[in-house]
């Protein structure tokens, strides 16, 4: 199992930018397919972005395309997403993960390491 944190949640007004940092422990970073889900109050956690264990596969939510940019650095075992142009609908926890598929998975049940989550609101 990686240990995963998440950072760089806040407020921003809309319109606004955050760029979120996902920290993993382990030597094995490298070796995961990526993640970003969220969750706002009320909803189910939604599958926002992934990416392969060597970012040369990426994969996004209708909502987010273009608005939304996966990255990784395996030398530092960080995976980032930058948001863009944020609308108050994108307020939520946005929670990190793990997963050993080989592929870049959608669904929580394929992710096996989870990171506590930051909050992001998005005023109007």
């Amino acid at each position: 199992q990686v240990q995963l944190v998440e950072s760089g949640g806040g407020l921003v007004q809309a319109g606004g930018s955050l760029r979120l940092a996902c920290a993993a422990s382990g030597r094995t970073f490298s070796s995961y397919s990526m993640g970003w889900f969220r969750q706002a109050p009320g909803k189910e956690r939604e599958f926002v972005t992934g990416i392969s264990w060597s970012g040369s596969s990426t994969r996004y939510a209708d909502s987010v395309k273009g608005r939304f940019t996966i990255s990784r650095d395996n030398s530092k075992n960080t995976m980032y997403l930058q948001m863009s142009s944020l609308k108050p609908e994108d307020t939520a926890v946005y929670y990190c993960a793990a997963s050993r598929i080989p592929v870049v998975a959608t669904t929580s049940s394929a992710f096996g390491s989870w990171g506590q989550g930051t909050q992001v609101t998005v005023s109007s």
